[in-house]
């Protein structure tokens, strides 16, 4: 049993270990990236082009608002932000195909472009991450590819997701590579939210998939069978658990999954009465979870 807290249906809301609300605000629009600061404040957006700090009633302590960057004149949008040391905000921005890192003042401090093979202001990135290491991992949806950044956006190490030998199918329910998320673990291995590839996997730094969790694979603790559809956040707990978000599968499937190394389910989340069918963001709250 876990703490959950999730964006979906123009609200955020947190609940506790037996699934009670313990609190819900209204944020509008449909964020694809969210992080608890510290308890009732979050770093998420309220709008597909802006990060905001917010707290648990609706005030907003602090926004970055992206804007095209010359010569680029198009739509600009954000798809993953995270909070740094020191209160520096990093964030990837669509459009103008970089990662910022930006101070309380909005002051950009550092800027890293990206490689991007088919520019989309919706999709050249879902979820980025600044690494221990200070590089960048970079989740491209429209390539279908993830790439490891320098600071200087340099490409040091990337992997190309492929259709794990079934055919492409189209909608929120088909079959694809557009990644939305990973996670480099402690042992150097990359761990993958395949998003529509429907599956959670985790890669070698050669690429070779050393476990993975496929579409039907799974049963719930209630017995019922698991359908994957669009696999999102991605965290690790500490016991080695996996956990992992469910996004587009219907009220049939649980929106966020833990799962035991050996594939067993031994948790799932789900709430259709305040959450829909778009919950991308949901995470567990317990200390040390990483991802």
């Amino acid at each position: 049993m876990h703490r959950v807290i999730a964006q979906d249906r123009g609200t955020i809301a947190q609940f506790d270990r037996e699934g009670k609300l313990e609190w819900k605000v209204p944020c509008p629009g449909v964020a694809h990236d969210l992080h608890v600061l510290s308890e009732g404040v979050v770093l998420t957006q309220t709008n597909s082009s802006n990060v905001v700090e917010m707290d648990r009633n609706g005030r907003i302590l602090w926004q970055y608002d992206a804007k095209p960057k010359a010569p680029y004149a198009d739509r600009v949008e954000i798809h993953g932000f995270q909070r740094l040391p020191g209160g520096v905000t990093m964030i990837a921005e669509t459009g103008n195909k970089r990662i910022v890192e930006v101070d309380r003042s909005g002051r950009i401090l550092r800027e890293v472009p990206l490689t991007v093979e088919n520019p989309n202001w919706h999709r050249d990135t879902r979820l980025v991450r600044k690494l221990r290491s200070g590089n960048y991992l970079a989740c491209h949806e429209g390539d279908g590819a993830i790439r490891e950044y320098d600071p200087k956006g340099n490409v040091v190490w990337s992997y190309r997701l492929d259709l794990n030998g079934q055919p492409r199918t189209p909608g929120h329910d088909g079959h694809g590579v557009e990644v939305f998320g990973a996670m480099r673990l402690r042992n150097g291995n990359t761990l993958i939210a395949g998003g529509n590839n429907n599956r959670v996997f985790e890669v070698d730094p050669s690429g070779r998939t050393v476990w993975s969790v496929e579409r039907d694979e799974l049963t719930d603790t209630d017995g019922r069978r698991i359908h994957l559809c669009w696999v999102t956040t991605v965290h690790v707990l500490r016991n080695g658990n996996v956990v992992f978000g469910n996004c587009h599968a219907g009220p049939e499937n649980p929106q966020v999954i833990e799962v035991t190394r050996a594939k067993k389910v031994v948790w799932s989340f789900r709430n259709w009465d305040i959450f829909g069918n778009d919950t991308v963001t949901g995470h567990v709250l317990e200390p040390n979870v990483t991802g």
